[in-house]
């Protein structure tokens, strides 16, 4: 039946129709270890109990009215998020692009009530904030981009990980309004920069009188061992991004903030017909109460410091791997060559990758993925790696 749908992805062959933790099973009940998590999403895994039970109470109370009227299932999440990460609203919608493309309106609109006609914002090389036109102009990938052009133009480009190059716009660019930044880089190859670069980030913005902007979508919600990245480096953001993790696999996304930025949109300027119903909002506050009930922030904390130790020995002396590095449980091995063959060769000993950055295979396992289930990932992960480079 594939051929009535339009041809946006190459599909690997299989379909799953069941899953239990961080175990997928296929069409002919064959079972695959899920190291993806569908692209950092199911945080829960599969078919969470309490997950499972707490959307089929809500769906059966009630699943839409729209945000002409008050949301209660909305209002708790937006206080909940507000106080895991100090940031003072929210907004919500369906997806990290979505949440992005709110960003940038926010950056754009203060800057309109600053007297910037034409503002700017910086955005960095490699960076991946989503597919929409304004979230793709951002992003940092010719291959993304090709074709949607002209571009939404607005977006200064400068290196990830450098804060100087930052620092070096502000005597020749004096549009800009905002910084918008993956704390750490997913869709860039899994890139991790120095402790002190938010920190540094942080001043330049406070010094030039700057949004700083953050994409959490895939940090965010437990994925480095904090409730969000940027609390590795004990920064506040002015404004904060997420989606994949929040709702277990519902659609959702959140755009939050502090100060000017939180006060900017006002009634007309932003919506969302189905951005956070009740259902979705369920799904969320249940997946944060999953989270902190289980321990899972110390638990991805621990088990990504096991699964990247495992690897570094299992790996050791390997001509080919250049390094292994990560947070909690988002993982990269970065290779010499491409490695996107390593999907298919893992697929057939049904282990489920992702190979990014065309040399970096990327590891985002379930939070709830147990010792036993790492070490079966690491050592299936090892022997494919020595296959592939022997």
């Amino acid at each position: 039946m594939s051929e009535y749908l339009m041809q946006t992805y190459a599909r690997q062959p299989v379909a799953f129709v069941r899953g239990e933790g961080v175990w997928l099973f296929d069409l002919d009940g064959e079972k695959y270890l899920d190291a993806l998590a569908g692209v950092a999403v199911n945080g829960l895994g599969h078919a969470h109990p309490r997950l499972a039970e707490a959307i089929c109470t809500q769906a059966g109370r009630l699943i839409h009215t729209s945000n002409i009227y008050r949301i209660v299932e909305q209002e708790e999440l937006a206080a909940r998020l507000c106080q895991l990460s100090g940031l003072s609203r929210a907004f919500f919608c369906n997806s990290g692009a979505e949440a992005n493309e709110a960003a940038i309106k926010i950056a754009r609109l203060h800057a309109h009530h600053k007297g910037i006609e034409n503002p700017s914002i910086v955005v960095m090389e490699k960076s991946f904030h989503g597919r929409t036109m304004a979230t793709l102009s951002a992003t940092g990938n010719r291959k993304v981009q090709a074709g949607f052009e002209p571009l939404v133009s607005g977006f200064v480009r400068v290196p990830f990980g450098s804060s100087e190059a930052v620092e070096a716009l502000a005597a020749h660019h004096k549009n800009i309004v905002a910084v918008l930044v993956e704390p750490y880089q997913g869709e860039g190859g899994v890139q991790i920069p120095q402790s002190d670069y938010l920190v540094e980030l942080r001043r330049i913005c406070d010094e030039q009188n700057w949004l700083l902007m953050l994409d959490e979508v895939q940090t965010g919600v437990g994925r480095t061992g904090t409730w969000f990245a940027f609390q590795h480096a004990n920064v506040m953001p002015d404004v904060m991004t997420l989606a994949k993790g929040l709702g277990s696999g519902v659609p959702i996304g959140a755009c939050l903030a502090k100060g000017v930025a939180a006060e900017t949109f006002t009634p007309g300027k932003h919506g969302s017909t189905f951005g956070g119903g009740p259902l979705a909002c369920t799904a969320a506050l249940t997946t944060l109460e999953v989270m902190e009930s289980e321990g899972l922030l110390n638990h991805a904390s621990t088990l990504g410091a096991f699964i990247r130790a495992d690897l570094a020995h299992r790996l050791q002396g390997l001509a080919g791997v250049i390094e292994i590095r990560g947070q909690g449980l988002m993982i990269g091995i970065e290779l010499d060559r491409p490695c996107g063959d390593l999907v298919k060769m893992a697929l057939a000993e049904k282990l489920l990758i992702n190979v990014t950055n065309d040399n970096v295979v990327r590891l985002l396992p379930p939070l709830v993925m147990k010792q036993t289930e790492a070490s079966l990932l690491t050592e299936k992960l090892a022997g494919l790696i020595h296959k592939f480079l022997g």
